[in-house]
């Protein structure tokens, strides 16, 4: 993501989203590696769709090496479980056609902040499961290359023409940055008490939260176009909205629910409430027809699959349980930006009250989000 500066008074941190934005390192209670079973939700509804398309790319081009990228990698369990999957698909291709399995090089993406240790650590486990499937499966053992790539996926990653299939999950809801516009011309802020787009929020918000989504998709977009071998293909899942409108509940109700934890510390006296008025956060959900048009006006890629996906997120039938496991996932998300906007002596109580709401919620109805699922080829 390209670096940028929170807007705020000149007694409020400055906010670079390239070097703050990163999920909790470790392998701690609070870590993502330890908490990122919803993502793992999100991105299992999508399994099949990722697997058939980059099996799909392997058979019409039967590259000798085969490149593949994991654009938003993260840390956690999650990084090499989809490139298990894929080498399997492509390997058991192989030995139906009597054809030696490629060799796969395995580009796993993410911010230079981090933690590609905790991937790498891994490794042994990884190469140990694929030779298990290679022996099982009756098809060679395949060479993978694993190698990390830090940097924004908003800007060139690869050389030109280097990547048949590349796969992004949960990440590029994450903007470049906290989009301009969310202050008057006296710096003060227009979204007071919010941290996203809400009913209250006066339209100029979800126009500049728009905006820079436009500008960043485009961006992601054509970069990836110089990337992507002609006949590649990406399939992109994130947060999104079922509606045109700019509010959809089922991407606002957990960003309204921080901010009313907010309001319960600035009560007790534990944070300003200037703080928290200055506080938004570089996340976008679009719409269906939002993603269309950028994909459209860029120009470099057919649009081959797009829908929508609803995901319940009080999935046990313990309220207890989940509200924990939901606020576990926001705080390893968010606790690197929180932490350098308001100090981190305040995550502890702020997580205990957020992990309050979200179980009241869940005692009263379900709470669901929803994903947009995108096939994308190159042309």
């Amino acid at each position: 993501m390209a670096s940028s500066l929170l807007h705020c008074s000149d007694k409020l941190p400055f906010m670079d989203v390239e070097t703050i934005l990163h999920m909790k390192e470790g392998l701690d209670e609070t870590s993502y590696a330890q908490n990122s079973s919803l993502q793992k939700r999100g991105m299992d509804t999508l399994k099949s769709l990722i697997i058939d398309s980059a099996t799909g790319v392997y058979i019409s081009q039967m590259p000798e090496r085969f490149t593949v990228a994991d654009l938003g990698c993260s840390s956690g369990p999650n990084a090499l479980c989809l490139v298990e999957d894929i080498v399997g698909s492509i390997g058991r291709v192989c030995c139906r056609s009597s054809q030696p399995p490629p060799e796969f090089s395995v580009l796993l993406n993410d911010l230079p902040t981090n933690d590609f240790n905790t991937i790498f650590f891994s490794l042994p486990e990884f190469t140990g499961k694929l030779k298990a499937a290679a022996k099982s499966d009756e098809w060679g053992r395949p060479m993978v290359f694993l190698s990390g790539v830090p940097g924004s996926f908003y800007g060139r990653l690869f050389p030109r023409k280097n990547v048949h299939f590349i796969c992004s999950c949960s990440s590029l809801h994450w903007l470049s940055q906290v989009p301009l516009g969310l202050f008057d011309e006296m710096n003060r802020p227009i979204n007071k008490g919010k941290m996203y787009i809400s009913s209250t929020s006066p339209l100029a918000v979800p126009a500049a939260y728009l905006r820079q989504f436009q500008r960043d998709f485009n961006l992601f977009l054509k970069s990836r176009a110089a990337e992507v071998v002609p006949g590649g293909r990406m399939v992109l899942a994130m947060l999104g909205r079922q509606t045109e409108g700019y509010i959809d509940r089922r991407t606002t109700f957990l960003w309204e629910l921080l901010s009313e934890s907010f309001a319960a510390l600035v009560s007790q006296g534990l944070v300003e409430q200037e703080r928290v008025d200055a506080y938004n956060v570089p996340f976008y959900a679009p719409s269906i027809q939002e993603m269309e048009e950028e994909v459209r006006r860029e120009g470099s890629f057919r649009l081959d699959y797009v829908q929508t996906y609803e995901i319940n997120l009080s999935s046990s039938g313990d309220a207890k349980e989940d509200g924990r496991t939901v606020s576990m996932a926001i705080r390893a998300i968010q606790e690197s930006m929180l932490s350098h906007h308001f100090g981190p002596d305040i995550v502890d109580a702020l997580f205990h009250r957020y992990t309050e709401l979200v179980t009241e919620s869940m005692e009263r109805e379900e709470v669901k989000s929803a994903q947009i699922g995108v096939v994308l080829t190159r042309l």
